[in-house]
């Protein structure tokens, strides 16, 4: 039977889905309009105001926002509330440049914990369900893996959050420790901030004895939990309460026709602290509405295929290096397994 934590909205249908993004959007332009002055002038260089954007048939009026926005308006120019309104700050690592800020009141926070807690029972949690990070917290963060493994043991976590590749070593790690599928208390695991491979799913699930869920998400949005997947685990479902996705040419920016593959645009519709309107995360992909047999009805994303600002042409042919990243890590994963085996 399929987990839902707010099935009425998880299983709405596309009407309603549709009047809750007008609604939200409307009103999330006007927020952005009065009280974020980065972005109204690049709306007034494009001569939109907000009584142009009547419903999400008028996103396309709107400017969009891209990383090297991010990196001129920081720290504060794209902030929607004032700092005294914030609760939490997040950063990414800033390996490119400065550091993306963002910020968040606790509405926003609110609004991550729902959509996190939709990911976590669609990985089959529930509250009784240990979690580490999530219904119960274990607060371990990542590395000391002795410590990682006493916890999961000792206070029989089900469900595991992490990188995949963190829990790659982890079921590598239990494995030589003589700790059998059987005798490890977990059930699923939630893993994203990396690509990884079905082959590497297939092998954490077999060590670990879990079924092994996809999340996606970005710093600039809401971290972990924009997107996920459900049993049926052929895409990840967008919030789409909460955002409005668009597949756009990389090149022109033209919106592309449902089904094609294109760079993801994420607009938040009801952010208070850190508004994005079309900020392009630059990852491509492809959604589709198809029937989802889990009952969800939200929007599905493939898992990226690579990134729009990374890609080659390669003999007429467009090959993005987290492709070859995926290839050499199924080498290096096998390598290793190959080695562990034969030591």
């Amino acid at each position: 039977m399929e987990n839902y934590f707010q099935k009425e909205i998880e299983t709405a249908s596309r009407e309603q889905i549709r009047a809750w993004q007008d609604e939200r959007l409307i009103k999330q332009v006007k927020h952005v309009w009065d009280n974020v002055p980065y972005y109204r002038r690049k709306m007034e260089e494009k001569g939109v105001t907000p009584e142009d954007i009547r419903s999400i048939d008028d996103l396309c009026k709107l400017p969009f926002l891209s990383k090297a926005d991010l990196r001129e308006a920081y720290p504060y120019g794209l902030m929607g509330k004032p700092l005294k309104d914030c609760v939490r700050i997040q950063s990414t690592s800033g390996t490119t440049g400065k550091r993306v800020v963002a910020f968040y009141t606790q509405h926003d926070i609110d609004l991550w914990d729902e959509c996190c807690a939709r990911a976590i029972m669609a990985a089959g949690g529930t509250n009784e369900d240990i979690c580490q990070v999530g219904c119960l917290t274990i607060p371990t963060s990542s590395g000391n893996t002795e410590r990682q493994i006493m916890f999961i043991m000792d206070l029989q976590a089900t469900i595991l959050c992490c990188t995949p590749s963190y829990a790659a070593y982890l079921a590598e790690s239990m494995k030589e420790m003589g700790l059998t599928p059987e005798q490890i208390p977990l059930k699923a695991g939630i893993f994203g901030a990396e690509a990884w491979s079905e082959e590497m799913r297939r092998d954490i699930e077999k060590t670990l004895g879990i079924k092994a869920y996809d999340i996606y998400g970005l710093t600039e949005l809401s971290g972990p939990g924009v997107s996920f997947e459900c049993s049926e685990q052929t895409g990840m479902h967008i919030n789409e309460d909460h955002f409005i996705a668009e597949i756009i040419d990389p090149d022109t920016g033209e919106v592309l026709p449902e089904g094609s593959q294109g760079e993801l645009v994420f607009t938040s519709v009801d952010k208070e602290a850190f508004p994005l309107l079309r900020y392009r995360t630059r990852d491509i992909c492809v959604l589709s509405r198809k029937k989802c047999s889990c009952g969800r009805t939200h929007v599905r994303m493939s898992k990226p295929m690579g990134r729009s600002d990374d890609m080659l042409i390669i003999r007429g042919v467009n090959v993005f290096p987290s492709q070859i990243e995926t290839v050499l890590l199924n080498e290096g994963y096998a390598d290793r397994k190959s080695t562990r085996l034969n030591s």
